[in-house]
């Protein structure tokens, strides 16, 4: 199934999808020495994002989340791609400076974790396969 949206970094990635219902803060909520989401209550909670496809409804939090997906990226224990349903500045910069391919607009109920995604960022698409 192919998923098409708007990309906000381009690249190309794919990997297991790991599927968050609530947004994600990347400040304070993911180690960026390990890519363990450390976020008390998410449901995503002692969960590693590294090499993930990442899949998210939006960011949240401080404007360092930025910075903390680039520190993930440089520590090798970043995901592989980003897909939101809507992608907010915090992310869309992390994802930019750190190469991470992203897409946004994307039905991303229609994904199920542990699945194996493909993104072409630059042409919109998520690949269920």
């Amino acid at each position: 199934m192919i998923l098409k949206g708007r990309k906000i970094c381009a690249g190309k990635a794919s990997g297991e999808a790991l599927v968050s219902k609530q947004g994600i803060s990347f400040y304070g909520g993911v180690d960026p020495n390990t890519g363990i989401v450390v976020e008390k209550g998410h449901n995503l909670e002692g969960k590693c994002i590294a090499g993930k496809a990442l899949v998210f409804p939006q960011g949240k939090g401080s404007t360092v989340g930025s910075y903390t997906l680039y520190r993930l990226k440089k520590n090798g224990k970043a995901p592989a791609a980003i897909i939101n349903k809507e992608c907010e500045t915090i992310v869309a910069v992390g994802a930019i400076i750190s190469e991470i391919p992203c897409v946004d607009k994307i039905e991303i109920e229609k994904i199920k974790d542990g699945t194996i995604v493909k993104i072409d960022a630059e042409k919109g698409i998520a690949e269920i396969e």
